[in-house]
């Protein structure tokens, strides 16, 4: 199944992507795709209904605009430096264990909606990331249990200010958490839609040059061990987010860097999960 949100900002109304590309309003099932909608088997009793109630489903134009496929979620963790070529472009050295950092749930747009390039901002940059979208309550979860508790994966552009993240003192969060600075979607995709989400093609482009271009098996820490290492320092909730990290070619890493200005337009995709793109414009 693949979970949407569609309508305009903040009245975004639930609903699922057909395998034909037709979109369905399940507005009669719930109101929202939230933590109550996660953490009480809503995908299991969504298909329950949509057996008996899809074809009284109202279609919903594709004109509409796709919103980010969840309600804002508990928190969003991240995971940094989850690919050795990114560590190295980034000139840091291969953790031994997950680097964690918070990203701010303000900052979730949908997939489609612009980048903010944030005030006083030079240095925004792009990052294609995978992400895990958990179902189920989770603390002191097991690798071998870690896949249980997760509702589903979708497209995430980690976008992150450079200057603010590693040149102000202080840590990630400043860098990660600015408005509109995590678009999400266009859908979730629950387990049955991916194969394995660790092997996984996954790239970015801006203004149509390829930029990232790489596969979740050159993780550091694959989908299971980072669901288990995060549930032994903090519960995570039904709906959270986590982000597994990024490939190598950053804007921070290029010689000489590159950053995104006003008017760029960026471009990414993983597999199995769906495009999305962001015009950027400047903050006024």
């Amino acid at each position: 199944m693949r979970l949407i949100r569609f309508g305009a900002v903040d009245k975004e109304k639930p609903g699922i992507l057909l395998e034909n590309g037709n979109r369905l309003d399940v507005s009669a099932f719930c109101d929202d795709f939230d933590e109550a909608f996660f953490g009480n088997k809503g995908i299991e009793k969504l298909q329950i209904w949509l057996d008996k109630n899809q074809e009284n489903c109202p279609i919903v134009s594709n004109d509409v605009r796709l919103g980010p496929p969840l309600m804002r979620p508990s928190k969003i963790v991240c995971v940094g430096l989850n690919y050795a070529k990114h560590a190295a472009e980034s000139g840091m050295s291969i953790p031994d264990e997950p680097v964690l950092f918070f990203k701010a749930t303000t900052a979730i747009v949908g997939p489609n909606d612009p980048i903010i390039i944030p005030k006083c901002s030079k240095k925004t940059d792009w990052e294609v990331e995978l992400a895990v979208v958990i179902g189920k309550k989770a603390s002191y979860v097991s690798e071998s249990e870690a896949l249980h508790h997760v509702a589903g994966y979708v497209l995430h552009n980690d976008v992150s200010e450079r200057a603010f993240q590693l040149e102000q003192s202080g840590q990630w969060v400043k860098g990660k958490s600015c408005d509109s600075f995590a678009p999400i979607g266009p859908f979730i995709a629950t387990p049955e839609e991916i194969d394995n989400p660790n092997n996984l093609n996954l790239w970015l482009k801006v203004n149509g040059e390829e930029m990232q271009n790489s596969s979740t098996s050159d993780f550091i820490f694959n989908v299971q061990q980072v669901v288990s290492y995060i549930s032994q320092y903090m519960t995570l909730l039904p709906g959270d987010i986590i982000s597994t990290g990024t490939p190598f070619g950053v804007g921070l890493g290029l010689a000489p860097p590159r950053y995104l200005k006003d008017g760029d337009v960026v471009e990414l995709g993983i597999e199995g999960l769906g495009t999305s793109r962001q015009t950027c414009i400047a903050y006024k």
